[in-house]
């Protein structure tokens, strides 16, 4: 069995992707353990496919590339890498590495000690926030998480970072009951998490903000509301 997964959502990644896998080719090859890495293509139109399969980590078939085919969320896109993996522990990490693979450490060391979930934060006190984000994002991100501790669920402090870490069994249960496809998926997952009793532990990790997101600031937060509400009503 491999030790472990780590999901890479992609959408029109072609200028940065190749860093990346180079990046966690090199971090991840010196360690013992065995691994998978999982990118899923959610309906690129640049070469990022491509890219990612003249990878290091390709022509060492460490590399699975799933598409969409269709652009259907970063969400959809990491429930099926979830299903397609086979790791004992399984990881999601954006494709900028705005929180660095080196941080998995930390990440799997809680894992191994007992929780279920650790997750990354940029909000603790001992998070290193390298490069902020814009004054208008970190403003929507703080009023987004007011509302998911007034909606859901008021004990974590940040569940918008990309880089999760699971036991693969509380993935796979969560991943079958998803239904976000777009941003909040990190919310509705955690919301589960809690659900299930499940039990998370947040991780100060190391971060920097990547000026190419795929966030947009004028429809998304809109859509990401709309997507408490529904994540309420579909899971009570």
């Amino acid at each position: 069995m491999v030790h472990l997964s780590l999901i890479i959502p992609a959408y029109n990644e072609e200028q940065r992707i190749a860093v990346t896998l180079d990046r966690i080719h090199d971090f991840l090859s010196s360690k013992k353990y065995d691994f998978e890495i999982i990118l899923i293509d959610d309906g690129s139109r640049d070469g990022t496919v491509n890219v990612a399969a003249a990878s290091k980590l390709a022509k060492e078939n460490k590399l699975t590339i799933l598409s969409n085919g269709l652009n259907k969320g970063k969400g959809f896109s990491v429930k099926t890498g979830i299903v397609n993996s086979g790791g004992e522990y399984i990881l999601f990490s954006d494709a900028d590495l705005s929180t660095p693979i080196e941080e998995l450490d930390k990440l799997l060391g809680f894992i191994k000690n007992g929780y279920d979930i650790a997750i990354g934060s940029r909000a603790l006190k001992d998070s290193e926030v390298k490069v902020h984000q814009s004054l208008c994002r970190e403003v929507m991100g703080k009023a987004f998480n007011f509302l998911i501790k007034i909606l859901l669920m008021n004990k974590l402090h940040d569940t918008q970072c990309g880089f999760k870490l699971f036991k693969s069994s509380a993935a796979k249960a969560i991943a079958s009951n998803m239904k976000i496809d777009g941003f909040s998926f990190d919310v509705e997952m955690l919301y589960l998490a809690v659900k299930y009793g499940y039990s998370i532990k947040e991780v100060p990790v190391v971060w920097r903000n990547s000026p190419k997101s795929k966030v947009n600031p004028l429809i998304d937060p809109a859509k990401m509301f709309f997507d408490l509400i529904k994540i309420k009503t579909m899971h009570g």
